[in-house]
């Protein structure tokens, strides 16, 4: 970083310029569009783990079916999951419908002000609940995002690893540094679009860079090494099996997961991972008596399909099957329906479980 008068004056001239750029070459979302808390919230839950291009409609989807914190805690979980359907990482959705139960219970319908206050609701981290006070309440917080880090570790040529605690507040530190009074969430946006648009993970396009000037990582040749990123675990590969069960009467079997874990609350069809040595029709049988204490006649291989979760790859086997004995109970999932195919929009499912009803709905005779 250059030296042109004090460390302080040099920091603010950075954040000015960078505020300069934002308005000008600002990403126009939906969310930057108002001012209300609630939309606010629901835009940053949504984007944890998800891209901007795909939140998107999902956001205006949501609001237009939940327009209020009222609106929201008064819907079903049932309800917001359907909405949530194919946006992935489902605790999200529970926990902002568990939060504004708890806005409209305890806190008169407000949304809390402070990052501080923020944290305490479900599903509100400290990234999180520093965009939302700064972005809807003008509070003085640092929203250290992925972008954000990225974007500081360049700028200062910061080589240490932007996971670990003791650089996040180095970050955060030198971010706050740059903050202009009153226009924090301001800033906080400027940089998530500049690590967006313009230092992006590779090639960052530094010539057009409002900070170019400043960026010790590209002074030193360095902004395709930084950040520093420990090395990524491997994930590992499951086999799992799912089965159509029908009745005599034209209905299919579907089950509710458990609300806590991988997918919680969601429905899909029954079924489970392949233990070593096992094959896929004895794998289904196994299963299927383990949670639902029936017996089924399982036929031919449906479809198969391919899917990648945060911590490991799945492929998913599904079968067409007879219900042919027992009862059903639910011994490992939270509820059970015989439907109809025509029955199932009413329900959320997985990605992977909509393939296989896409498939049925194709090859439906």
């Amino acid at each position: 970083m250059e030296e042109s008068g004090s460390t302080s004056d040099l920091m603010t001239s950075m954040g000015r310029r960078l505020l300069e750029w934002y308005e000008r070459h600002g990403r126009a979302l939906p969310w930057r569009q108002t001012r209300d808390p609630y939309a606010i919230w629901v835009a940053e839950i949504m984007l944890q783990q998800t891209r901007v291009e795909a939140a998107i409609p999902y956001y205006e989807q949501f609001l237009a079916r939940f327009p209020t914190v009222q609106a929201l805690a008064d819907a079903s979980l049932e309800q917001v999951l359907k909405a949530w359907e194919g946006l992935g990482y489902y605790a999200r959705a529970r926990n902002l419908h568990k939060a504004a139960r708890l806005v409209v219970s305890d806190m008169d319908g407000n949304l809390p002000v402070t990052p501080e206050a923020l944290y305490s609701l479900p599903g509100v981290g400290h990234y999180t609940a520093a965009a939302i006070a700064s972005i809807a309440f003008g509070h003085e917080a640092v929203a250290l995002d992925g972008n954000l880090r990225r974007v500081l570790c360049r700028l200062f040529a910061i080589d240490d690893d932007p996971g670990r605690p003791n650089t996040q507040r180095r970050l955060e530190s030198l971010a706050q540094a740059m903050l202009p009074r009153g226009r924090a969430g301001d800033l906080n946006q400027a940089l998530m679009d500049l690590g967006a648009m313009i230092c992006t993970p590779a090639n960052p396009q530094c010539l057009l860079c409002p900070l170019f000037h400043h960026c010790r990582a590209r002074k030193e040749s360095l902004q395709n090494e930084l950040p520093f990123h420990a090395t990524r675990s491997f994930r590992p590969h499951r086999d799992v099996t799912a089965g159509v069960i029908w009745d005599d009467s034209g209905h299919m079997l579907i089950t509710q997961r458990p609300l806590d874990g991988l997918l919680g609350g969601l429905w899909e069809f029954p079924g489970g991972k392949r233990l070593p040595g096992e094959t896929l029709p004895a794998c289904l049988l196994r299963e299927i008596e383990e949670e639902l204490a029936i017996e089924i006649r399982v036929g031919e291989l449906l479809c198969v399909v391919e899917h990648a979760f945060t911590h490991f790859y799945m492929t998913l086997y599904a079968f067409d099957c007879r219900w042919s004995g027992g009862s059903p109970r639910c011994l490992g999932c939270r509820d059970l329906r015989w439907v109809t195919l025509d029955d199932l929009d009413a329900f959320a499912f997985p990605v992977a479980d909509q393939k296989i009803i896409a498939f049925l709905r194709d090859n439906r005779t």
